[in-house]
C-alpha cells in the first residue's frame, strides 16, 4: 500500500458528503434491518428469483435511482449516474446475488433472537442484498454524484446450478458488457472479508440407467443405484489432500420409484473445485475415467437367469465456474488496503467461489467483500445473521468504490 493511496483515502473520508453518507448508515440501522427481514420473506430459490427481483426493482425506484429495470435474465438493475460521464463511458458494478441455495417450498421461518436474524439465507446473501440497498440510500441521501456511474445489480444465478448466469449476462450479453471497469460483489458477513482469487469449479450430473424391474422376480438384475454407489466410492481418492488443494463433493443423490422396484435410473450431483485450472482439468479427466471404469467396464454381479443388458452412463456438465485472480499490484487492491488501514481493519485477501469469478476470469478488476456483521449456519435452514457493527463494513465498501471511481475518472477523462 502506497503512502499516496493512504493520503488519498484520508482526504476522501474527510469530505462532508462522505460524512453525511456515513451518518445515514449509522442512524438508519433500523431501516436496514426492516429491509433485511422483508427481503428474507420473499423466496428466491435457484431459477426462482423473480419475486425478490421485483421487490428490489421497487426499492431502486423508491430510492430515485436512474434506469431501474429488470434485464433479460432477471437481474434487477439501476444506476447512480456520474455527474459528467458521457453515454457509453465506463461504469463500476456493485452487486449482490438474489438467490439462495434452498429449493422451492423450503419453509421460511424468520425469527429474531436479540440482535440476530434467523432464517434461511439470512447471511448468504441477505447481508449482501441489504448492504446494496443501504449504500444506494446513503449515497442518494448525501447527494453524492460519483465521477463514474455506479451500476447497482441484485443479480440472479449465483448459487448451485445457477452457474453465475446473472453475472455472465452482465459481462457478456448485456448493454453493460465491455463498460464495466471494476466490480464489487457484496457477499455474506464480515467487516474485513475480501476475496481476490476465484476458486474454479466444474459441476456434473451423473446418471446411470438400466431396465429396472421387480425386487423379487428380477432380483439380482442390474441396479443403477448400486452401480452409482460403487462408482462414487471409487472417487474417494480425488478427495485426498493435494497441492494445490482440490475438493470433491457429492451433494445430491436421487433415483428409484419404490422400495420394491429395481430402479431404472440413478443420478448424483458432483461438485469438483480447485484454485488451479490445470489441476481441475486433470481431476475431471480422472473423474470421467473412474466413472466409466466402475460403471461400464467392471461387470455387475447378475444372479438373474436372464442376460443383463449393459448399463448406460451419461455425464452432464451443469456448472462451470472460471478461475482468476486480482494481481497483487492491482490499484483496486491498493485502494482496499488503504481503506482498511484508515478504518483500522486487517486486509486478508482470500480465495472463494463468488460472482467475482466472472470479472476476474475476464481480467476485470474485481473483489467480493463482506457486508458486515457476523453469521453462521450458512447453507442450512438454521442460518443466522447478526448485523451488529455492520456500518463499518459499509463504510469500507463505500470508500473503496468511490476511490476506484476517482482513479478511473483520472485515467479516463471522458
Amino acid at each position: 500500500m502506497s503512502a499516496e493511496a493512504h493520503a488519498r483515502i484520508a482526504h476522501l473520508a474527510s469530505a462532508s458528503a462522505i460524512h453525511r453518507a456515513f451518518g445515514w448508515l449509522h442512524l438508519h440501522a433500523p431501516q436496514l434491518r426492516r429491509w433485511h427481514i422483508e427481503l428474507l420473506g420473499i423466496p428466491a430459490p435457484p431459477f426462482g428469483e423473480s419475486a425478490r427481483a421485483a421487490w428490489f426493482l421497487e426499492r431502486f425506484q423508491q430510492l430515485g435511482l436512474a434506469q431501474a429495470h429488470l434485464d433479460e435474465v432477471g437481474n434487477a438493475l439501476a444506476e447512480l449516474p456520474s455527474s459528467a460521464a458521457a453515454p457509453g463511458s465506463p461504469v463500476i458494478l456493485l452487486s449482490a446475488h438474489l438467490d439462495t441455495v434452498f429449493p422451492p417450498g423450503t419453509p421460511i421461518d424468520i425469527r429474531e433472537s436479540g440482535t440476530r436474524i434467523l432464517a434461511p439465507g439470512a447471511c448468504d446473501n441477505g447481508a449482501g442484498l441489504t448492504a446494496l440497498l443501504g449504500l444506494a440510500a446513503a449515497l442518494q441521501h448525501a447527494g453524492i454524484r460519483p465521477p463514474v456511474t455506479l451500476l447497482f445489480a441484485a443479480n440472479v444465478g449465483e448459487e448451485g446450478e445457477g452457474n453465475l448466469r446473472g453475472m455472465r449476462h452482465l459481462f457478456n450479453g448485456s448493454p453493460y458488457a465491455g463498460r464495466i471497469a471494476a466490480a464489487f460483489a457484496l457477499e455474506g458477513a464480515g467487516n474485513s472479508a475480501l476475496v481476490t482469487r476465484a476458486l474454479a469449479s466444474r459441476r456434473f450430473r451423473v446418471t446411470v440407467t438400466g431396465p429396472g424391474g421387480h425386487s423379487w422376480t428380477d432380483a439380482g438384475a442390474l441396479n443403477p443405484i448400486l452401480l452409482l454407489a460403487r462408482a462414487l466410492l471409487a472417487l474417494e481418492p480425488l478427495r485426498q489432500e493435494a497441492t494445490p488443494r482440490i475438493t470433491l463433493n457429492v451433494g445430491q443423490i436421487s433415483g428409484g420409484t419404490s422400495i420394491n422396484s429395481i430402479p431404472e435410473s440413478a443420478s448424483a450431483l458432483i461438485d469438483l473445485r480447485s484454485a488451479d485450472a490445470a489441476q481441475l482439468a486433470a481431476a475431471e479427466t480422472t473423474l470421467r475415467s473412474t466413472l466409466e471404469q466402475q460403471i461400464l467396464r467392471i461387470p455387475f454381479p447378475n444372479t438373474n437367469p436372464v442376460p443383463a443388458p449393459h448399463p448406460a452412463l451419461t455425464i452432464e456438465i451443469v456448472g462451470d465456474r472460471p478461475a482468476g485472480a486480482l494481481p497483487a499490484d492491482s490499484p483496486l487492491l491498493q485502494t482496499v488496503r488503504a481503506v482498511d488501514r484508515h478504518l483500522n481493519l486487517r486486509t486478508d485477501p482470500g480465495l472463494g467461489s463468488t460472482d467475482a469469478n466472472v470479472p476476474l476470469s475476464l481480467g476485470v478488476p474485481a473483489v467480493a467483500m463482506g457486508s458486515g456483521g457476523t453469521g453462521g449456519g450458512i447453507h442450512t435452514v438454521a442460518e443466522w445473521y447478526d448485523p451488529a457493527g455492520r456500518d463499518i463494513a459499509l463504510r469500507r465498501i463505500l470508500l473503496s468504490v468511490l476511490d476506484t471511481a476517482l482513479r478511473l475518472r483520472e485515467a479516463n477523462p471522458f
